[in-house]
């Protein structure tokens, strides 16, 4: 697996959730993906980006483009210094919210995304990451 450009912004805003959905929306517009996994992709990335800032403290949004065998992929991480989650089962439920949501957030991005991977610690914090897969064009 080759990855050919990464980059990173911090997450301290509310304009950094923004400026987060723009760069994906970009980039993976730029990259061939289609107008569904962009606006897949886009929905993950301001569930995630919308967590560091309101559960985080302060964070990040790395990704990196990759290309294998024909296939276009990107992998996104949101990284964060916030209070960590107790209960990783409890938030992966449909209708958990500790913010008085619909609590479809996590779990939705489950379902939007090819891959996801979530660590988090209590006292230290949360790394989330999502790959999405697209054919080459």
């Amino acid at each position: 697996m080759v990855s050919d450009a990464d980059g990173e912004l911090a997450i301290l805003t509310e304009n950094d959730v923004v400026a987060c959905r723009k760069v994906i929306r970009d980039l993976t517009t730029q990259m061939g993906f289609g107008v569904t996994d962009v606006t897949r992709i886009v929905t993950a990335v301001s569930e995630l980006a919308r967590n560091v800032f309101v559960h985080g403290i302060k964070g990040y949004m790395r990704w990196k483009r990759y290309q294998q065998l024909g296939k276009i992929g990107i992998e996104i991480i949101f990284d964060d210094e916030g209070p960590g989650i107790a209960n990783l089962d409890q938030v992966m439920l449909p209708g958990f919210s500790t913010a008085g949501s619909m609590g479809m957030g996590l779990p939705g991005v489950t379902r939007l995304m090819d891959e996801f991977k979530i660590d988090s610690r209590v006292g230290i914090g949360t790394k989330v990451s999502i790959m999405k897969w697209a054919r080459s064009k």
